[in-house]
């Protein structure tokens, strides 16, 4: 019925979070509106409904509060909630669900526009001729005016008057109100002195009062106009999630009995096998049991080489087979997969409020109650001012004037849609942004703590160094030290033996191998005997290494962990290994550095090969040796001097300090406690993406600060000049029909500001 995930518990309370798509909002006003009465359910913790996103995000009680009270509320409140259809992967159902709601919205606004242009068009031709066609201004052409006008205010522009009223119902007031009570009040000010234009103290002048379904019509269409617009733009929005959820097939050939068959992807489940050929998106995560193929996965990796796959090889549903046929057994299949899992995290990041979101949130509440003020108040006013024969025309022009341009959709939309096109963004670039509170801190970062293992090295030994004093060559010592490695499963063995292979030398058998524990290993190969390992135990079985102890400290210094060799109990050389410095990392920091951020590094490791290589990378603040919590208090210390902290990290032991930064940025190739603790997860190029994570933030706020901008000064612009306050120094005053059009405009301007964030690139300032 709806997605939900547990949250965990509270005070013994397991809650959970359910989310439904909701239609029919047009304004921060519905959200506050569906908001307040999603919260009056009982068992309702919290609500967050997003205007662009078109989905409310609950938590609940699960055993106090049901979907079926949360919809029926949403229901009352005047809008419609969309549900998940039973049988089918809750992401991808409520996507669909709301995209097909949304195709139907545009049809219906495609047609009220159509039908409204079509009466409006001649309806300004016979109002606005001003005489040049006699007819228009005969008893006849002001009726003409009327029988155009009626039909586009009581059939598509209804639709405001119906939410107006709903509005009204709970006590509120939205743009709907403002639209229905400026067209109404034009509409029927003009009805009036249609039918009874003696009422009017033109007749007295032996005039007849001026019409104005000029005005009322027009703005019903231009605002429709805006309104498909928006819901157009809107619609790209959310091509990030679209997009995600298309990678996904619809069915799988589920293997039983050695038999295949088709069935949906939601009745796949764990320990399925399943048959993928190529060309064929895999279905699910699972493990290959069978057959060979190279596997496209730049969804997740962004490589754009294929993955050679085998038996007991991982695979990842939403990736691409390319040539050969797999089996594989399904591991995590539905919501839980790889691929559900980051379409969720950006429905979530999409859905959720940036905290300066919070000052267009407040003065959208008290918004729409001021405007109507005013508008009564220009109302009354120029009434009470202008005696003349036009005086309460003009009133009720400027009056209607005011209700209409006033109305708040560019500031509801501000926020929500440059956060929206901002998070989408990132997940294209394969940066997972988990909501809109992220990217505003992430915006704000001046310091950026690391963690070096996995982070700013490649997270795995590698042979760097050999030196050979034996006069048989470097790959002749390798290739002997590495046969000798060979039989152990020590990762700095394993290190040394892909060294060797990495040169393309031959290996011998080992025999009589033996490993000390804490000093090294012993074997013969060849019918020589090969000892490796530290200079003290060495020393004990005879063999002096003074002659490259110097050599050893220097490697050492570096980062490496350099290992004696002797050969039949005479020293011969030493190879080193260490955790390399990750391509990326240099050029990180110096972009960093370049955004004027401060870089520090937070490692586990001994301190000494923690200074090399932020030596080598030229960090000059290091701590070293601390334990995970140590770690978050160091991040606590750097918040409380002020500093807006990044934690950057891949391993379970930075989760405490991941979640206790401003920013968690966690390695999406690192553990899962990580990534979960963490508000950005980096999928692919590792920490090469730190820096477009961080510009993109700043793009970001800077959007929604423009956007902000622009939204209060069209309005403390707009609404002096309709209410005519700078007409009698200026002449300046604002028609209806006009206002109606810029009102259209600044929402569709703000939506497209945000969409500009879509052409965001990595090297982006």
């Amino acid at each position: 019925m709806a997605a939900t995930s547990r949250n965990g518990a509270e005070l013994g309370v397991e809650r959970k979070t359910i989310e439904l798509g909701v239609l029919g909002m047009t304004c921060g006003a519905c959200v506050r509106r569906i908001e307040n009465a999603v919260r009056r359910v009982p068992g309702v913790v919290d609500a967050r409904v997003n205007l662009v996103t078109h989905r409310a995000t609950l938590t609940v009680d699960p055993e106090t509060a049901t979907v079926e009270d949360i919809a029926a509320a949403i229901e009352t409140a005047g809008y419609e909630p969309v549900r998940d259809q039973a049988g089918t992967d809750a992401g991808a159902d409520r996507a669909l669900a709301l995209e097909q709601a949304e195709d139907r919205e545009q049809h219906s606004l495609r047609r009220d526009l159509a039908i409204a242009a079509a009466l409006t068009v001649p309806l300004l031709a016979v109002a606005m001729s001003h005489g040049l066609v006699a007819w228009t201004e005969t008893t006849f052409g002001r009726w003409l005016q009327l029988a155009l006008a009626t039909p586009v205010l009581f059939g598509p522009g209804w639709r405001f008057v119906r939410l107006a009223w709903s509005a009204a119902k709970h006590r509120a007031a939205d743009m709907n109100t403002l639209i229905a009570i400026g067209t109404g009040a034009a509409w029927l000010y003009s009805t009036v002195a249609l039918v009874a234009p003696g009422l009017f103290p033109h007749a007295a002048h032996g005039r007849l009062p001026h019409l104005y379904f000029e005005v009322a019509a027009p703005v019903v269409t231009f605002v429709l106009l805006g309104k498909t617009l928006e819901a157009r733009a809107r619609k790209r929005l959310a091509d990030a999630v679209r997009g995600l959820v298309a990678l996904q097939p619809k069915v799988a050939r589920r293997l039983r009995a050695r038999t295949e068959q088709e069935v949906s992807i939601a009745a796949l489940v764990a320990g399925d096998l399943v048959v993928v050929r190529p060309g064929e998106r895999l279905p699910a995560d699972g493990t290959v049991v069978s057959g060979t193929s190279a596997v496209d996965e730049a969804m997740l990796t962004g490589e754009s080489l294929p993955v050679d796959k085998g038996t007991g090889d991982t695979v990842y549903g939403g990736t691409l087979n390319q040539s050969g046929a797999l089996t594989f057994r399904v591991a995590t299949a539905g919501k839980g997969s790889t691929l559900s899992r980051i379409v969720e995290a950006v429905e979530q990041a999409q859905g959720s409020k940036a905290p300066i979101a919070r000052l267009a949130d407040v003065v959208s509440g008290i918004f729409v109650p001021v405007v109507l003020a005013v508008a009564f108040t220009t109302l009354i006013a120029w009434t009470a001012i202008d005696h003349s024969a036009d005086g309460l025309a003009s009133a009720v022009e400027r009056f209607v004037a005011v209700l209409v341009i006033a109305c708040p959709c560019a500031l509801g939309l501000a926020t929500p849609a440059a956060v929206a096109v901002g998070t989408g963004r990132g997940a294209e670039l394969g940066i997972l942004v988990k909501g809109g509170a992220a990217l505003e801190a992430a915006s704000r970062v001046n310091l950026v703590l690391f963690d070096k293992t996995g982070t700013l090295t490649v997270g795995k030994p590698a042979l760097t160094d050999v030196i050979d004093i034996s006069g048989e060559g470097e790959d002749a010592l390798l290739a002997l030290v590495a046969s000798a490695e060979h039989p152990s499963e020590h990762p700095l063995a394993r290190a040394v033996v892909a060294g060797a292979k990495e040169r393309g030398l031959a290996l011998s058998a080992a025999d009589e191998f033996r490993s000390v524990a804490g000093n090294g290993i012993e074997a013969r190969v060849s019918g020589r005997t090969l000892r490796v390992g530290t200079p003290s135990w060495l020393r004990l079985t005879g063999v002096d290494s003074t002659a490259l102890e110097a050599d050893a400290e220097r490697l050492a210094s570096r980062g490496a962990t350099p290992f004696f060799v002797a050969i039949d109990d005479v020293l011969a050389g030493l190879v080193a290994v260490a955790d390399r410095v990750s391509p990326e990392a240099r050029s990180v920091v110096l972009e960093l550095r370049d955004l004027g951020i401060g870089v520090a590094m937070v490692t586990g490791d001994r301190a000494r090969t923690a200074r090399a290589i932020a030596s080598e990378l030229g960090i000059d603040d290091v701590f070293a040796e601390v334990k995970p919590e140590e770690k978050a208090r160091i991040v606590k210390e750097q918040r409380a001097k002020g500093r807006v902290v990044a934690m950057v990290g891949d391993g379970i032991n930075d989760a405490p300090a991941l979640a206790g930064a401003h920013v968690g940025i966690a390695i999406g190739t690192g553990a899962d406690v990580a990534v979960a603790a963490a508000d950005v997860a980096l999928l692919r190029g590792g920490i090469g993406s730190l820096p477009t994570a961080l510009r993109l933030g700043r793009a970001t706020l800077r959007t929604i600060r423009l956007n902000l901008f622009w939204a209060f000064v069209y309005n403390v612009i707009g609404v002096p000049i309709a209410a005519g306050l700078l007409y009698p120094w200026t002449g300046w005053q604002l028609s209806p029909v006009l206002a109606s059009a810029a009102m259209s405009l600044s929402s569709v301007s703000v939506l497209a500001s945000s969409l500009r964030l879509r052409g965001f690139a990595r090297r982006s300032a």
